[in-house]
Protein backbone atom coordinates (compact mmCIF):
# COMPACT_ATOMS: atom_id res chain seq x y z
CA UNK A 1 0.00 0.00 0.00
CA UNK A 2 1.58 3.21 -1.19
CA UNK A 3 2.20 5.54 1.79
CA UNK A 4 -0.28 8.69 2.51
CA UNK A 5 0.67 12.03 0.96
CA UNK A 6 1.22 14.58 3.56
CA UNK A 7 -1.38 17.05 3.71
CA UNK A 8 -0.15 20.93 4.16
CA UNK A 9 -1.32 22.60 7.08
CA UNK A 10 -3.31 25.79 5.68
CA UNK A 11 -1.73 29.26 6.72
CA UNK A 12 -4.80 30.98 8.53
CA UNK A 13 -4.71 34.11 6.40
CA UNK A 14 -4.66 37.58 8.98
CA UNK A 15 -6.98 40.72 8.56
CA UNK A 16 -4.04 43.43 7.66
CA UNK A 17 -0.27 43.68 6.25
CA UNK A 18 1.22 40.28 6.21
CA UNK A 19 4.37 41.28 8.00
CA UNK A 20 6.53 41.45 11.65
CA UNK A 21 7.20 45.38 11.17
CA UNK A 22 3.58 46.27 11.58
CA UNK A 23 2.90 49.94 13.16
CA UNK A 24 0.70 51.62 15.45
CA UNK A 25 -0.72 55.04 15.04
CA UNK A 26 -2.06 57.72 17.61
CA UNK A 27 -5.24 59.09 16.07
CA UNK A 28 -7.50 61.66 17.61
CA UNK A 29 -9.41 64.92 17.10
CA UNK A 30 -6.51 67.80 17.88
CA UNK A 31 -5.49 68.30 21.84
CA UNK A 32 -6.67 65.13 22.95
CA UNK A 33 -3.33 64.51 24.53
CA UNK A 34 -1.56 62.13 21.11
CA UNK A 35 1.41 64.19 21.17
CA UNK A 36 2.03 64.23 24.85
CA UNK A 37 1.12 60.36 25.32
CA UNK A 38 4.09 59.60 22.28
CA UNK A 39 6.58 61.96 24.31
CA UNK A 40 5.93 59.37 27.11
CA UNK A 41 5.96 56.61 25.14
CA UNK A 42 8.98 57.29 23.08
CA UNK A 43 10.82 59.80 25.08
CA UNK A 44 11.12 61.89 22.20
CA UNK A 45 10.78 65.87 22.00
CA UNK A 46 8.06 66.66 20.07
CA UNK A 47 5.84 69.67 19.38
CA UNK A 48 2.94 69.18 22.39
CA UNK A 49 1.64 72.62 22.27
CA UNK A 50 -2.14 73.93 23.24
CA UNK A 51 -3.11 74.81 19.28
CA UNK A 52 -4.26 72.72 16.16
CA UNK A 53 -2.11 70.72 13.57
CA UNK A 54 1.34 71.76 16.06
CA UNK A 55 1.86 67.57 14.38
CA UNK A 56 1.63 67.98 10.46
CA UNK A 57 4.13 65.15 9.02
CA UNK A 58 3.96 62.12 11.44
CA UNK A 59 6.72 61.41 13.67
CA UNK A 60 7.92 57.70 14.71
CA UNK A 61 9.45 56.00 17.56
CA UNK A 62 10.43 52.43 17.67
CA UNK A 63 9.19 51.79 21.28
CA UNK A 64 10.78 48.49 23.28
CA UNK A 65 8.12 46.47 24.33
CA UNK A 66 8.01 45.13 28.10
CA UNK A 67 8.32 41.45 28.54
CA UNK A 68 9.22 39.70 32.12
CA UNK A 69 10.18 36.59 30.31
CA UNK A 70 13.22 38.32 28.11
CA UNK A 71 14.55 39.82 31.72
CA UNK A 72 14.34 36.48 33.89
CA UNK A 73 16.16 35.19 30.39
CA UNK A 74 19.13 37.30 30.10
CA UNK A 75 19.33 36.31 33.86
CA UNK A 76 19.85 33.15 33.34
CA UNK A 77 22.56 33.58 30.71
CA UNK A 78 24.15 36.93 31.30
CA UNK A 79 24.69 37.45 27.87
CA UNK A 80 27.10 39.87 26.19
CA UNK A 81 24.29 41.12 23.58
CA UNK A 82 20.44 41.62 24.62
CA UNK A 83 17.95 42.67 21.96
CA UNK A 84 14.41 42.89 23.24
CA UNK A 85 11.17 43.08 21.16
CA UNK A 86 9.71 46.71 19.73
CA UNK A 87 6.97 48.08 17.53
CA UNK A 88 6.67 51.32 15.43
CA UNK A 89 4.47 54.10 16.88
CA UNK A 90 3.14 57.40 14.82
CA UNK A 91 1.98 60.39 16.34
CA UNK A 92 -0.73 61.47 13.37
CA UNK A 93 -1.88 64.72 13.40
CA UNK A 94 -5.36 65.28 14.36
CA UNK A 95 -8.11 64.83 12.47
CA UNK A 96 -11.15 66.83 12.13
CA UNK A 97 -15.09 67.30 11.11
CA UNK A 98 -15.16 67.14 7.22
CA UNK A 99 -11.62 65.50 6.59
CA UNK A 100 -12.68 62.78 4.78
CA UNK A 101 -13.41 65.98 2.42
CA UNK A 102 -10.13 67.54 3.29
CA UNK A 103 -11.05 69.86 5.80
CA UNK A 104 -7.95 70.16 7.91
CA UNK A 105 -5.33 69.30 5.58
CA UNK A 106 -8.04 65.83 6.29
CA UNK A 107 -6.93 63.70 3.37
CA UNK A 108 -3.27 63.90 4.03
CA UNK A 109 -3.91 62.99 7.38
CA UNK A 110 -6.08 60.32 6.83
CA UNK A 111 -3.57 58.97 4.01
CA UNK A 112 -1.03 58.82 7.53
CA UNK A 113 -3.48 56.45 8.95
CA UNK A 114 -3.68 54.55 6.01
CA UNK A 115 -0.11 53.47 6.43
CA UNK A 116 -0.68 52.24 9.55
CA UNK A 117 -1.77 49.08 10.54
CA UNK A 118 -3.43 49.35 13.46
CA UNK A 119 -5.02 52.72 15.47
CA UNK A 120 -4.58 54.08 19.35
CA UNK A 121 -7.58 56.11 19.09
CA UNK A 122 -7.26 58.64 21.65
CA UNK A 123 -10.50 60.06 23.31
CA UNK A 124 -10.11 63.36 25.37
CA UNK A 125 -12.48 62.61 28.64
CA UNK A 126 -10.65 65.73 30.60
CA UNK A 127 -11.40 69.09 31.44
CA UNK A 128 -9.33 71.99 31.36
CA UNK A 129 -9.77 75.20 30.29
CA UNK A 130 -6.04 75.81 29.69
CA UNK A 131 -6.34 73.13 26.46
CA UNK A 132 -8.98 74.32 23.93
CA UNK A 133 -10.99 71.75 22.35
CA UNK A 134 -11.66 71.89 18.66
CA UNK A 135 -15.30 71.38 19.01
CA UNK A 136 -15.79 73.88 21.98
CA UNK A 137 -16.71 71.23 24.99
CA UNK A 138 -15.57 67.82 26.00
CA UNK A 139 -17.83 65.19 24.79
CA UNK A 140 -15.95 61.95 23.86
CA UNK A 141 -18.66 59.89 22.62
CA UNK A 142 -19.59 62.82 19.86
CA UNK A 143 -15.52 62.80 19.40
CA UNK A 144 -15.33 59.10 18.90
CA UNK A 145 -17.81 59.07 16.73
CA UNK A 146 -16.36 62.07 14.18
CA UNK A 147 -13.37 60.35 13.94
CA UNK A 148 -14.96 56.53 13.18
CA UNK A 149 -16.93 58.64 10.75
CA UNK A 150 -13.99 60.14 8.85
CA UNK A 151 -12.35 56.50 8.60
CA UNK A 152 -15.72 55.04 6.97
CA UNK A 153 -16.23 57.73 4.95
CA UNK A 154 -12.80 57.76 3.29
CA UNK A 155 -13.60 54.02 3.34
CA UNK A 156 -16.98 54.46 1.37
CA UNK A 157 -14.72 56.18 -1.14
CA UNK A 158 -12.01 53.61 -1.76
CA UNK A 159 -14.79 51.26 -2.07
CA UNK A 160 -16.58 53.35 -4.49
CA UNK A 161 -12.92 53.77 -6.83
CA UNK A 162 -12.54 50.36 -6.38
CA UNK A 163 -16.00 49.26 -7.95
CA UNK A 164 -15.73 51.22 -11.09
CA UNK A 165 -12.81 49.83 -11.83
CA UNK A 166 -14.29 46.21 -11.42
CA UNK A 167 -17.36 46.65 -13.33
CA UNK A 168 -14.94 48.03 -16.24
CA UNK A 169 -12.66 44.98 -15.82
CA UNK A 170 -15.93 42.66 -15.58
CA UNK A 171 -17.60 44.11 -18.64
CA UNK A 172 -14.18 43.16 -20.92
CA UNK A 173 -13.62 40.12 -19.70
CA UNK A 174 -16.62 38.85 -16.98
CA UNK A 175 -13.64 37.46 -14.92
CA UNK A 176 -14.62 35.06 -11.91
CA UNK A 177 -11.96 36.95 -9.52
CA UNK A 178 -13.45 40.00 -10.26
CA UNK A 179 -16.99 39.50 -9.77
CA UNK A 180 -15.92 37.63 -6.58
CA UNK A 181 -13.99 40.55 -5.07
CA UNK A 182 -16.79 42.91 -6.46
CA UNK A 183 -19.03 40.98 -4.04
CA UNK A 184 -16.81 41.14 -1.60
CA UNK A 185 -16.44 45.20 -1.38
CA UNK A 186 -20.63 45.57 -1.88
CA UNK A 187 -20.39 43.52 1.09
CA UNK A 188 -18.12 45.94 2.86
CA UNK A 189 -20.43 49.06 1.79
CA UNK A 190 -23.23 47.53 2.96
CA UNK A 191 -21.54 47.47 6.31
CA UNK A 192 -20.10 50.44 6.81
CA UNK A 193 -23.59 52.52 5.22
CA UNK A 194 -24.86 50.45 8.73
CA UNK A 195 -22.05 51.99 10.99
CA UNK A 196 -20.27 48.70 11.27
CA UNK A 197 -16.85 48.39 10.95
CA UNK A 198 -15.06 45.87 8.31
CA UNK A 199 -13.13 44.21 10.84
CA UNK A 200 -16.30 43.46 12.32
CA UNK A 201 -17.10 41.33 9.67
CA UNK A 202 -17.40 37.24 9.16
CA UNK A 203 -14.89 36.56 6.69
CA UNK A 204 -13.23 33.22 5.19
CA UNK A 205 -9.40 33.13 3.93
CA UNK A 206 -10.04 33.90 0.29
CA UNK A 207 -12.39 37.30 1.23
CA UNK A 208 -9.46 38.43 3.41
CA UNK A 209 -6.88 38.39 0.45
CA UNK A 210 -9.07 40.46 -1.03
CA UNK A 211 -9.93 42.90 1.36
CA UNK A 212 -6.36 42.77 2.30
CA UNK A 213 -5.27 44.93 -1.21
CA UNK A 214 -7.36 48.06 -0.07
CA UNK A 215 -6.07 48.24 3.75
CA UNK A 216 -9.37 49.57 4.58
CA UNK A 217 -8.84 52.13 7.40
CA UNK A 218 -11.91 49.99 9.43
CA UNK A 219 -10.16 46.73 8.92
CA UNK A 220 -7.45 48.54 11.20
CA UNK A 221 -7.67 46.95 14.91
CA UNK A 222 -8.39 49.33 17.40
CA UNK A 223 -7.25 50.23 20.78
CA UNK A 224 -9.48 52.69 22.46
CA UNK A 225 -7.01 55.39 24.97
CA UNK A 226 -8.79 57.26 27.11
CA UNK A 227 -7.17 59.81 28.13
CA UNK A 228 -8.36 61.59 31.96
CA UNK A 229 -7.36 63.82 33.98
CA UNK A 230 -4.57 63.46 36.81
CA UNK A 231 -6.28 63.94 39.41
CA UNK A 232 -8.92 61.35 38.01
CA UNK A 233 -6.66 58.92 37.29
CA UNK A 234 -5.18 58.41 40.75
CA UNK A 235 -8.88 58.53 42.36
CA UNK A 236 -9.62 55.95 39.70
CA UNK A 237 -12.70 57.80 38.87
CA UNK A 238 -14.54 59.59 35.90
CA UNK A 239 -17.96 59.89 34.81
CA UNK A 240 -17.17 59.64 30.93
CA UNK A 241 -16.12 56.53 31.22
CA UNK A 242 -19.28 54.35 31.08
CA UNK A 243 -20.82 55.58 28.34
CA UNK A 244 -17.64 55.40 26.53
CA UNK A 245 -17.28 51.46 26.92
CA UNK A 246 -20.90 51.17 25.90
CA UNK A 247 -20.23 53.01 22.98
CA UNK A 248 -17.07 50.93 22.08
CA UNK A 249 -19.10 47.37 22.50
CA UNK A 250 -21.47 48.89 19.84
CA UNK A 251 -19.45 50.13 17.64
CA UNK A 252 -16.70 47.48 16.89
CA UNK A 253 -15.39 46.39 20.04
CA UNK A 254 -11.50 46.73 20.79
CA UNK A 255 -9.31 47.29 24.13
CA UNK A 256 -10.25 50.41 26.69
CA UNK A 257 -7.38 51.53 28.19
CA UNK A 258 -8.17 54.75 30.42
CA UNK A 259 -5.15 56.61 31.77
CA UNK A 260 -3.79 59.87 31.99
CA UNK A 261 -0.98 61.54 29.89
CA UNK A 262 -0.55 64.22 32.12
CA UNK A 263 0.32 61.89 35.09
CA UNK A 264 2.42 59.60 32.80
CA UNK A 265 4.45 62.84 31.89
CA UNK A 266 5.02 63.38 35.52
CA UNK A 267 6.02 59.88 35.84
CA UNK A 268 8.56 59.81 33.32
CA UNK A 269 10.22 63.21 35.01
CA UNK A 270 10.54 61.56 37.93
CA UNK A 271 11.72 58.41 37.06
CA UNK A 272 14.57 60.20 34.76
CA UNK A 273 14.75 57.43 33.22
CA UNK A 274 12.85 55.16 30.64
CA UNK A 275 13.27 52.19 32.67
CA UNK A 276 10.48 50.44 34.11
CA UNK A 277 10.91 50.09 37.20
CA UNK A 278 12.08 53.51 37.72
CA UNK A 279 8.91 54.22 36.20
CA UNK A 280 7.07 52.23 38.50
CA UNK A 281 8.52 53.54 41.77
CA UNK A 282 7.96 56.75 40.39
CA UNK A 283 4.25 56.03 39.78
CA UNK A 284 3.77 54.63 43.29
CA UNK A 285 5.55 57.32 44.93
CA UNK A 286 2.85 59.37 43.04
CA UNK A 287 -0.36 57.74 44.00
CA UNK A 288 -0.85 55.27 41.13
CA UNK A 289 0.54 52.75 38.34
CA UNK A 290 1.68 53.47 35.05
CA UNK A 291 -0.41 52.08 31.90
CA UNK A 292 2.46 52.83 29.81
CA UNK A 293 3.93 49.50 29.46
CA UNK A 294 0.06 47.42 29.45
CA UNK A 295 -0.56 50.40 26.06
CA UNK A 296 2.28 49.12 24.32
CA UNK A 297 1.62 45.14 24.85
CA UNK A 298 -1.79 46.21 24.10
CA UNK A 299 -1.16 47.62 20.75
CA UNK A 300 1.98 44.87 20.64
CA UNK A 301 -1.00 41.98 20.44
CA UNK A 302 -3.76 43.74 19.22
CA UNK A 303 -1.57 44.00 15.33
CA UNK A 304 -1.57 40.14 16.07
CA UNK A 305 2.18 40.14 17.03
CA UNK A 306 4.43 37.91 19.51
CA UNK A 307 7.72 36.87 19.78
CA UNK A 308 10.16 33.61 20.31
CA UNK A 309 13.52 33.86 21.74
CA UNK A 310 17.03 32.98 20.69
CA UNK A 311 19.21 32.45 23.85
CA UNK A 312 23.10 31.51 24.61
CA UNK A 313 25.43 33.42 26.02
CA UNK A 314 26.24 35.67 22.95
CA UNK A 315 23.27 37.00 22.77
CA UNK A 316 19.18 36.80 23.98
CA UNK A 317 17.29 38.09 21.34
CA UNK A 318 13.59 38.74 20.41
CA UNK A 319 11.96 37.71 17.07
CA UNK A 320 8.89 39.35 16.34
CA UNK A 321 6.61 37.75 13.73
CA UNK A 322 2.75 37.47 13.41
CA UNK A 323 0.34 35.15 15.19
CA UNK A 324 0.23 31.52 13.34
CA UNK A 325 3.61 31.48 12.20
CA UNK A 326 4.84 28.06 11.27
CA UNK A 327 8.69 27.01 12.50
CA UNK A 328 9.59 27.90 8.51
CA UNK A 329 8.12 31.17 8.15
CA UNK A 330 9.64 32.24 11.79
CA UNK A 331 13.32 31.18 10.80
CA UNK A 332 13.07 33.11 8.10
CA UNK A 333 12.76 35.97 10.16
CA UNK A 334 16.73 35.40 11.28
CA UNK A 335 17.69 34.98 7.52
CA UNK A 336 15.64 33.78 4.51
CA UNK A 337 18.63 30.68 4.56
CA UNK A 338 17.36 29.37 7.62
CA UNK A 339 13.82 29.13 5.90
CA UNK A 340 14.66 27.47 2.69
CA UNK A 341 17.23 25.47 4.21
CA UNK A 342 14.67 24.61 7.16
CA UNK A 343 15.36 21.40 8.65
CA UNK A 344 13.67 21.36 11.99
CA UNK A 345 13.16 23.95 15.09
CA UNK A 346 14.69 22.93 18.45
CA UNK A 347 12.21 24.31 20.96
CA UNK A 348 12.00 25.02 25.06
CA UNK A 349 9.30 26.18 26.25
CA UNK A 350 9.68 29.45 28.27
CA UNK A 351 7.98 28.50 31.46
CA UNK A 352 9.86 25.00 31.56
CA UNK A 353 13.18 26.84 31.16
CA UNK A 354 12.09 29.22 33.61
CA UNK A 355 11.22 26.34 36.09
CA UNK A 356 13.74 24.45 35.65
CA UNK A 357 16.54 26.95 35.72
CA UNK A 358 18.66 25.55 32.96
CA UNK A 359 18.95 24.02 29.21
CA UNK A 360 20.51 20.54 30.00
CA UNK A 361 17.25 20.31 32.83
CA UNK A 362 15.12 21.16 30.47
CA UNK A 363 16.91 18.01 28.06
CA UNK A 364 16.67 15.76 30.94
CA UNK A 365 13.23 15.85 31.66
CA UNK A 366 12.58 15.25 28.04
CA UNK A 367 11.02 18.97 27.10
CA UNK A 368 13.65 20.01 24.67
CA UNK A 369 11.16 18.89 21.51
CA UNK A 370 12.25 18.95 17.44
CA UNK A 371 9.48 20.30 15.43
CA UNK A 372 8.79 20.38 11.94
CA UNK A 373 7.79 22.05 9.00
CA UNK A 374 3.96 22.57 10.56
CA UNK A 375 4.40 23.33 13.95
CA UNK A 376 3.10 26.91 14.62
CA UNK A 377 5.36 28.40 16.61
CA UNK A 378 4.18 29.89 20.15
CA UNK A 379 4.82 32.84 21.76
CA UNK A 380 7.41 32.70 23.98
CA UNK A 381 9.08 29.75 22.53
CA UNK A 382 12.84 29.36 22.79
CA UNK A 383 14.11 28.29 19.32
CA UNK A 384 17.32 26.96 18.01
CA UNK A 385 16.93 26.14 14.19
CA UNK A 386 18.91 23.26 11.74
CA UNK A 387 19.24 24.20 8.43
CA UNK A 388 21.05 23.37 5.71
CA UNK A 389 21.59 25.16 2.10
CA UNK A 390 23.21 23.71 -0.29
CA UNK A 391 24.72 26.34 -2.93
CA UNK A 392 25.25 24.67 -6.83
CA UNK A 393 28.58 24.75 -8.44
CA UNK A 394 28.62 26.88 -11.73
Amino acid sequence: MPPKKKVAVEQKVILGRASNTLKMGLVGLPNVGKSTTFNVLSNLSVPAENYPFCTIEPTEARVLVPDRRFERLCEIYNPRSKVAASVSIFDIAGLVAGASEGAGLGNAFLSHIQAVDGIFHVVRAFSNEEVMHNEGEVNPVRDMEIITNELFQKDLQQIARAVEDLDRSIARKNNKPDVEEREVLLKCREMLSNKKPIREGTWNGKEIESLNKYLFMSSKPVVYLVNIGRDEYIRQQNKFLPTILAWIKANGGGPMLPYSAEFEAEVLAMAGSPDKAARDTAATELGSTTMIHKIVNTGYRTLQLIHYFTAGEDEVKCWTIRKGTKAPGAAGVIHTDFERGFICAEVMKYEDLNRLGTETEVRAEGLYLQKGRDYEVDDGDIIFFKFNVTTKGK
